[in-house]
């Protein structure tokens, strides 16, 4: 078998700018998430403009890379729940309810960052994610995250909380 590029979340996301994920946004982090079984994959390599103490990635860009990662995932697990592909319509949009970040270690800036993601609740338009943070096989961060799906292209605009 091949090996073969994954589908990844952030391609099917359009007219996205964000500085985390936006791949419209030519100078922001350019994360790419896919499906790994049941957890959503995140690996990003971190520069050196990034760092909070020398060769310490800084925690708000660590926190972002977390967020980002939980809102494509959220936005591609409900696709995934209706048994559809990511390029079909309707588009859904989410945004962040809550996010909390548990910062374990000291994560280095000069090391392969991958994150780990699982959803443990859906519940109307809220997804729930457990995510990891890992370098070098070693856990430096967890988060609870709660996406809101803000934007259904199939509801009336004055249903959506933005577009």
């Amino acid at each position: 078998m091949e090996n073969q590029q994954p589908e990844y979340f952030q391609d099917f996301m359009p007219e996205n700018v964000c500085f985390g994920c936006g791949i419209h946004n030519p100078h922001g982090l350019q994360i790419k998430s896919y499906w790994e079984g049941e957890e959503a994959v995140c690996k990003w390599v971190s520069e050196e403009k990034y760092h909070g103490w020398p060769n310490l990635l800084n925690g708000g860009i660590l926190a972002t890379l977390i967020d980002c990662h939980c809102m494509g995932s959220a936005m591609a697990h409900a696709y995934k729940l209706e048994g559809r592909p990511l390029d079909s319509m309707p588009e859904y949009r989410y945004a962040t309810g809550t996010l909390n970040v548990r910062y374990l270690k000291p994560t280095p800036n000069d090391q392969t960052i991958e994150l780990r993601a699982r959803v443990s609740e859906v519940k109307n338009r809220k997804t729930v994610f457990y995510c990891e943070v890992f370098a070098n096989g070693l856990k430096t961060a967890e988060a609870d995250v709660v996406a809101i799906r803000v934007y259904d292209s199939s509801q009336p605009p004055a249903e959506n909380a933005f577009k």
